[in-house]
């Protein structure tokens, strides 16, 4: 008999019920509880989001989750709290501080809350040892985002921390965040409408361009979020830069599509026709259940779009949603769920 894998959503958030002044200059995070059940991050003394219980209280997460059909989730920072503003030092004491009480939140509901830690991406040397202290604590992956200011991925500093996660093992999970500002993204919340899709779009273009697929093997493990952008959709139109334009874009050793199978990528695209397309590029094993959980842009109904499309086949949606991440968290087959 087939073994159905553990329905395991790969890209939720958390953010604890408060946590310590933080070290650094300028304006940092803080938690202002407004209720029993709800509180508003702080950015210095300007509101940045409202937030419930949801995101801290591992009870009501697991009610979410048993609701819908849910074994497992993976809890990454909030991308906010990333700091890679900040000073090495400042920033490396932020990550502890939020990796520290990120376990917290997860021993709650060991085997089916799966922290994922940060690290202060600015410093090499210090996000590796901050990987390593986390995931000794009980961190299973690392959440990065997609740029620290105007480095990309393919930036030396980054690519040493990709393939020390990559040595250890340790699943990398990418995802947008500080998408430049303007009067034109201002409106109808474009940020996240166009620029996230962008910015996942732009740092998966520097690995193949910049070379990183060429330097690192597979044993790096990474996933981008909210499926994989704008990226999947403009291939064919960056195979025929790569060819025609190779003067200026070929510093890859081949075409961006050859590198399709190097990388993840989360279903958090809202449409079975999206789905397909993704499906069809990348391919069914390399597309993996994520929700955006407890945010409102978001999957309301976790799993409603794989379950539901109609073009999956019973293995392939078995693999959509846990199948994969088993293989990308490193999760032995037999595993249990509780």
């Amino acid at each position: 008999m087939t073994r159905v894998a553990p329905v395991t959503d790969v890209h939720t958030h958390y953010v604890p019920r408060g946590w310590p002044a933080l070290p650094g200059t300028g304006p940092r995070p803080s938690l202002r509880v407004d209720g029993p059940a709800t509180a508003t991050i702080l950015l210095g003394e300007r509101p940045f989001r409202a937030i419930t219980d949801s995101a801290w209280n591992a009870d009501v997460r697991l009610a979410h989750m048993d609701a819908h059909g849910v074994d497992r989730q993976v809890l990454s920072p909030t991308p906010v709290f990333f700091s890679y503003d900040q000073e090495a030092g400042a920033a490396a004491g932020i990550a502890a501080v939020f990796n520290d009480l990120a376990l917290e939140i997860a021993a709650g509901a060991p085997g089916r809350l799966l922290p994922f830690c940060q690290v202060p991406l600015q410093d090499t040397d210090a996000a590796c040892r901050e990987l390593d202290r986390a995931v000794a604590a009980g961190h299973v992956g690392v959440e990065i985002g997609n740029h620290v200011g105007d480095r990309d991925l393919d930036d030396a500093g980054v690519v040493t921390f990709l393939q020390h996660a990559g040595a250890l093992g340790v699943p990398v999970f990418v995802h947008p965040w500080d998408m430049p500002e303007s009067p034109r993204t201002g409106r109808w919340m474009a940020q996240w409408l166009v620029g996230m899709p962008a910015e996942t779009h732009l740092s998966l273009l520097a690995l193949v361009l910049g070379g990183v697929f060429d330097r690192i093997g597979p044993e790096l493990r990474i996933c981008f979020a909210h499926g994989g952008g704008s990226f999947p959709f403009w291939i064919g139109r960056m195979d025929n830069a790569w060819r025609e334009r190779h003067d200026v874009v070929g510093t890859s050793a081949l075409p961006p599509s050859g590198y399709l199978d190097r990388f993840l990528v989360d279903s958090v695209v809202f449409d079975e026709r999206a789905l397909r397309l993704l499906v069809d590029t990348v391919g069914a094993e390399r597309v993996l259940l994520g929700t955006d959980y407890p945010y409102p842009l978001g999957e309301q109904q976790p799993g409603s779009l794989i379950r539901g499309a109609s073009f999956l086949t019973a293995a392939q949606r078995d693999l959509l949603l846990g199948g994969n991440a088993e293989e990308f968290l490193g999760l032995r087959a037999h595993e249990g769920v509780g």
